[in-house]
């Protein structure tokens, strides 16, 4: 078994983890990345639509052109690589037989085989995972040509494979919204996008490119009510709903070979698990402080492995805060007094769960409610500290709010900064 060591390692190779990582390098300390797959660079690399980057670079990139400038940085560096190698196990100092460092990974790989690597701090920047069949409980039987849009987007966009001629999406997810577009380019009909809740779950800029500009139907407030074919996709039933009460008299069918799956996303979080790591019952992620680190002293945590994000800028941008959090973390520094974050009327979560009274901060959130002129307000003891008027606010959309410490100015430490959506 290989035995090594370094100040940090970051889990993930993605613009998560590589965005930590070059942080954690430029500080002088020194990093790992370990990445499951035979490239950095994540799921970006089967992203070839544009999109990418108008905020962190100002300019429209594709996905692999996004993870390009990341990886050129990585490469310079004096950062390690191992991709190909998979973390098994994420351990605490003094829970094995091993010593001299904080935190404890044993990891595998086909070149190099196992690896036990010690680390004084971890980031997690695992990503997250689609959603399946399973999870939304879709009634039928178990025909061939059901994917996730996920996958159908790798099948067609690396393995050059086109995954039927009519499919139906049932999701309106960012992921299955681009798949429409993407299936409609190579010659496959797009019969429609079902979506069970009365509004898109994707941007406003994807509804419009992806399936106003190809005339493609989206079907809210509608559930799939089963699955139709014994060898193959036949067909689906569809089942519209009034206030999410089904209306079976309206149901109808669509005759397709292939469906896609855009039901959502979730953090990827076993080995956050494995090193008792507390998650958020509402995100799937870790729960964090004002330093993005875990209720584990060391392990951070950032990008989708946190909370889903909607735009891989914004991935970006959290976590190099995080790496440059846990550049300070190895300095000796920690957080000063800290208060607790709340979801208030029309807020879904907040993050981080924790601010620092004397830090800046950068929080997320994402609302309940679709609302033009829409109020965010923070209260602290109900006393309104900030009003940020939104001319319009949906779930599929993060909002993210900057905060200094003279808006906190007078704050208990026993005090809760609430968020809300008027």
């Amino acid at each position: 078994m290989k035995e090594l060591q370094y100040d940090a390692v970051v889990i993930g190779g993605g613009a998560a983890g590589m965005a930590a990582a070059i942080e954690l390098d430029g500080a002088g300390f020194s990093c790992a990345i370990v990445e499951r797959e035979d490239h950095l660079g994540g799921i970006l690399m089967q992203c070839i639509h544009n999109g990418f980057g108008l905020h962190e670079f100002n300019e429209e990139l594709t996905g692999p052109e996004f993870a390009e400038r990341f990886i050129e940085k990585v490469l310079q560096s004096r950062i390690t690589v191992y991709l190909n190698t998979t973390v098994t196990d994420l351990r605490l100092e003094g829970s094995s037989r091993f010593e001299g460092a904080c935190k404890e990974l044993f990891c595998v790989s086909p070149e190099l085989g196992v690896m036990h690597i010690r680390a004084r701090a971890v980031v997690l920047a695992m990503g997250c995972r689609e959603r399946n069949r399973g999870n939304v409980r879709i009634p039928g039987s178990r025909p061939a040509g059901v994917y996730t849009a996920g996958l159908a987007q790798r099948l067609v966009n690396i393995e050059g494979y086109i995954p039927g001629k009519e499919a139906v999406i049932i999701g309106s997810g960012d992921i299955g919204l681009i798949m429409a577009r993407r299936m409609s380019w190579v010659g496959c009909k797009v019969k429609g996008v079902v979506e069970i809740m009365p509004y898109p779950a994707g941007l406003t800029r994807n509804i419009v490119q992806c399936l106003q500009d190809f005339n493609i139907p989206l079907y809210l407030s509608s559930q799939t009510s089963a699955i139709f074919g014994n060898d193959r996709v036949e067909g689906v039933e569809v089942t519209p709903t009034e206030n999410g009460v089904p209306l079976p008299d309206k149901r109808f069918q669509i005759a397709c070979d292939t469906i896609l799956l855009s039901v959502g996303l979730v953090p990827e979080n076993e080995l956050s698990k494995e090193a008792g790591v507390e998650l958020n019952g509402t995100t799937g992620g870790p729960l964090v402080d004002s330093f993005l680190m875990t209720n584990v002293e060391g392990i951070f945590a950032c990008g989708n492995v946190l909370h889903v994000h909607d735009l891989v800028d914004w991935v970006a941008e959290e976590s190099r805060r995080a790496g440059a959090f846990a550049v300070r973390w190895l300095k000796g520094e920690r957080p000063g007094v800290q208060i607790r974050t709340k979801v208030g009327s029309n807020v879904r979560y907040v993050n981080p769960g924790k601010i620092d009274l004397q830090g800046d901060h950068k929080i997320y959130l994402r609302s309940l409610v679709v609302k033009n002129d829409a109020v965010l307000e923070l209260r602290i003891d109900n006393r309104v500290i900030k009003s940020i008027k939104k001319g319009h606010v949906q779930p599929s959309e993060m909002i993210n709010v900057n905060l200094r410490p003279k808006d906190l100015e007078g704050v208990g430490p026993d005090s809760i900064l609430e968020f809300s959506i008027k």
